[in-house]
C-alpha cells in the first residue's frame, strides 16, 4: 500500500465515527482552565495501549495495565495537574474510583473505563473536584472540532500548545480515519514522556491487530523522541477503533492491515514531531540521523546517545557547529564506531569527513544552517546498512528555568 494513498486532514480525537469528547475545568491545579477530559465511544470497542517501562508506574497506569487486557474499552478519563505516582495503595484506590464515577456518569461498566493523570509526582488527586469534572464533562460530549481541541488543551501541563493530527486512508472501499492528541512538553523519553496520548479510529480491526498496529507505529514515532532523556513514570496512549467506518473487519496482516497502519503512523510520526518541537524552553526542532551502522541496535544506540547529549544539545541552540560534542555521543553510545571512516554533516553540510575537519569557509555555511529553527544531524558511520532516527530539540535557558521552579 504506498503511503501517498494516506490524506493528512485536520482534526483530533473526534475525527473518527463514533466518537465524542469534553473537557471541563476542576481546579485540580490550574484556576480558570480546563483540567479534565473525557472521550469516549458509542459503544464498547477494541482497544489497545502501551505503557512506560519504568519501574516507578503512576497509579493509573498500574490500574489501566489490568483493565485493557479485556481489549475492549468504552472511556477514557484524564487529568492534568496531578500525576497520582509514587502514591501507594490510595494512589491506586483513587484511579479505580475516578473510572467508577465516570461509568456511573455515562452508564457503563466500569471495566470500561481507562484512567490517565499527569503533573506533579507524589500528591495525591483530589478525587471529589476530579468527580465533579468528570461529571461536567459528561454532560457536555459532543462530536465538533471545539470537541477534540478543547481535550488536547486540557491535557496540557507544560506544553505551550496543542497537538493534534489525523489522517484518512481507504480500506476496501471504505473511508477509514485515524485522529487523536498528544500532551508531551518535558520529562521525554518515551520507552512504550510526561507523555499521554489517545487516538481513535472508526476502523473496524481486532483487539489482537490493533495492539500489533499501536507497537509498531510507536516504534516509529513516540519511542523515536527524546526531549530531555528522562522517562515518565505516567506515559501512556490508548488506541480505540468503533469499526463505524463498516470496512471488513481487519483480522490478519494483509493490504487492509497495511493501510491501517501506514494512517496510524502518519498521526503518531505527527504528533511525535509535535512533541520535540515544543519542548519545554526549545527553539530548534532536531532530527538526528545515524545510518551505515553494523546492526539496527548500534544505529538506535548511537541516535540516542547524541539526542540526549546536554553538550550537543546546548551547542544546538547557541548555533555552535561543535560536530566533536556529537561525534563524541556516537562514540560512548556503545554502537561500534571507527572515527576515521564516519561523517558528521548539519544540514547536509559536512562538518567532519572522515578525518576532514571543516575549515573556516566550511564552519560559516554551518553557522548558516544552524541559524534557522530546524535542523538535520546525519552521522554517517560507513559501517553497514543499518539507520535511526531520532526527533528532539535543543536544551535552552528557559528549559532549565522551567524545570528549576516546576513545584514551587
Amino acid at each position: 500500500m504506498e503511503k501517498l494513498k494516506v490524506k493528512t486532514v485536520d482534526g483530533g480525537v473526534c475525527s473518527a465515527k463514533g466518537f465524542r469528547a469534553a473537557a471541563a475545568a476542576a481546579a485540580i491545579k490550574y484556576s480558570g482552565r480546563d483540567d479534565v477530559a473525557l472521550v469516549v465511544a458509542d459503544a464498547p470497542c477494541a482497544a489497545a495501549a502501551m505503557f512506560t517501562t519504568n519501574k516507578v508506574a503512576a497509579a493509573p497506569v498500574v490500574y489501566d495495565r489490568r483493565v485493557v487486557k479485556s481489549g475492549r474499552i468504552q472511556a477514557i478519563l484524564a487529568n492534568s495537574g496531578c500525576a497520582n505516582a509514587c502514591t501507594g495503595e490510595a494512589g491506586l484506590k483513587d484511579a479505580e474510583f475516578s473510572a467508577l464515577v465516570t461509568a456511573g456518569e455515562l452508564g457503563i461498566d466500569p471495566s470500561l473505563v481507562l484512567v490517565a493523570s499527569t503533573g506533579v509526582i507524589g500528591r495525591r488527586l483530589p478525587v471529589d473536584r476530579l468527580a465533579a469534572g468528570a461529571k461536567a464533562a459528561a454532560k457536555a460530549l459532543g462530536r465538533s472540532r471545539e470537541k477534540s481541541l478543547a481535550v488536547a488543551k486540557a491535557v496540557m501541563t507544560t506544553d505551550t500548545r496543542p497537538k493534534e493530527a489525523a489522517a484518512t486512508v481507504a480500506i476496501g472501499g471504505k473511508r477509514i480515519t485515524v485522529g487523536g492528541c498528544v500532551k508531551g512538553s518535558g520529562m521525554i523519553e518515551p520507552n512504550m514522556a510526561t507523555m499521554l496520548g489517545f487516538i481513535t479510529t472508526d476502523a473496524a480491526i481486532t483487539p489482537a491487530m490493533l495492539r500489533r498496529a499501536l507497537k509498531l507505529a510507536v516504534a516509529k514515532s513516540f519511542n523515536s523522541l527524546v526531549v530531555d532523556g528522562d522517562e515518565s513514570t505516567n506515559d501512556s496512549v490508548f488506541l480505540l477503533a468503533s469499526g463505524a467506518a463498516g470496512n471488513d473487519e481487519i483480522a490478519m496482516a494483509g493490504e487492509g492491515f497495511n493501510a491501517f497502519l501506514a494512517a496510524l503512523e502518519a498521526v503518531c510520526v505527527s504528533l511525535a514531531r509535535q512533541m520535540a518541537k515544543d519542548g519545554e524552553g526549545a527553539t530548534k526542532f532536531v532530527t538526528v540521523t545515524v545510518r551505515g551502522a553494523k546492526t539496527r541496535r548500534d544505529a538506535d544506540r548511537a541516535a540516542r546517545a547524541v539526542a540526549r547529549s546536554p553538550l550537543a544539545k546546548t551547542s544546538w541552540f547557541g548555533r555552535d557547529p561543535n560536530w566533536g560534542r556529537v561525534l563524541a555521543a556516537v562514540g560512548y553510545s556503545g554502537a561500534e564506531v571507527a572515527d576515521m571512516k564516519a561523517e558528521v554533516l548539519y544540514g547536509g553540510e559536512w562538518a567532519f569527513r572522515r578525518g576532514e575537519v571543516a575549515d573556516a569557509e566550511q564552519l560559516k555555511k554551518l553557522e548558516k544552517v544552524l541559524a534557522g529553527d530546524e535542523l538535520e544531524i546525519v552521522v554517517d558511520l560507513h559501517l553497514g546498512q543499518f539507520e535511526s532516527t531520532i526527533y528532539t530539540c535543543d536544551l535552552s535557558l528557559d528549559y532549565v528555568h522551567i524545570n528549576a521552579d516546576y513545584t514551587t
